[in-house]
């Protein structure tokens, strides 16, 4: 599905060639943010990314011929959202914003096509995670009406990609109205 937002920009699926640019994506938003006091990726598992651009669930935003936004989907969580996982909802994970493009509203467009996505396939949610801790990111994404569920810790489970697996995580989901 590909969805054109303002401003002249599309969100498509992210290919096999984009691999190098994903990388260098998480690699520059590791850098960034760790440079800035918070918490980030211990590494990136380059075998689950794979599997997401294959199965069509990593996801870009070009601005031209520019990637300046990737982030994966899922249809299920139940490793993570447990009970409440019930095939209801569209479940964000990993965005990361191109740094040279960063301040230009990249999540507005995500949570656009996401809803988009929840409404013409009847969820009733889009749900994501983020640090536990970091109180500023939580507030942002509850500007966009996000409501918080609950602090988790994420299992140590194979099934996860590595980056995620033993880490506090804030739960957050934002209703969709069909």
């Amino acid at each position: 599905m590909d969805i054109k937002p303002s401003n002249a920009q599309i969100i498509m699926p992210t290919t096999a060639q984009d691999m190098d640019t994903v990388l260098w994506l998480f690699e520059q938003a590791m850098a960034l943010q760790g440079k800035n006091g918070y918490k980030v990726w211990d590494t990136i598992d380059k075998k689950a990314l794979q599997l997401d651009i294959q199965n069509g669930l990593q996801y870009k935003i070009l601005k031209g011929n520019t990637i300046s936004c990737i982030f994966s989907i899922q249809y299920t969580d139940p490793l993570i959202w447990r009970e409440r996982d019930r095939n209801d909802a569209v479940y964000l994970h990993r965005i990361v914003v191109n740094p040279e493009l960063k301040g230009q509203k990249q999540f507005a467009h995500i949570l656009n096509w996401a809803r988009q996505f929840a409404e013409q396939r009847n969820l009733s949610f889009v749900r994501m995670d983020t640090w536990a801790d970091n109180e500023q990111l939580i507030a942002y994404y509850k500007s966009f009406e996000f409501t918080f569920i609950e602090t988790y810790r994420t299992p140590d489970a194979p099934e996860l990609p590595l980056q995620n697996r033993n880490l506090d995580v804030a739960l957050l989901q934002l209703k969709i109205n069909n």
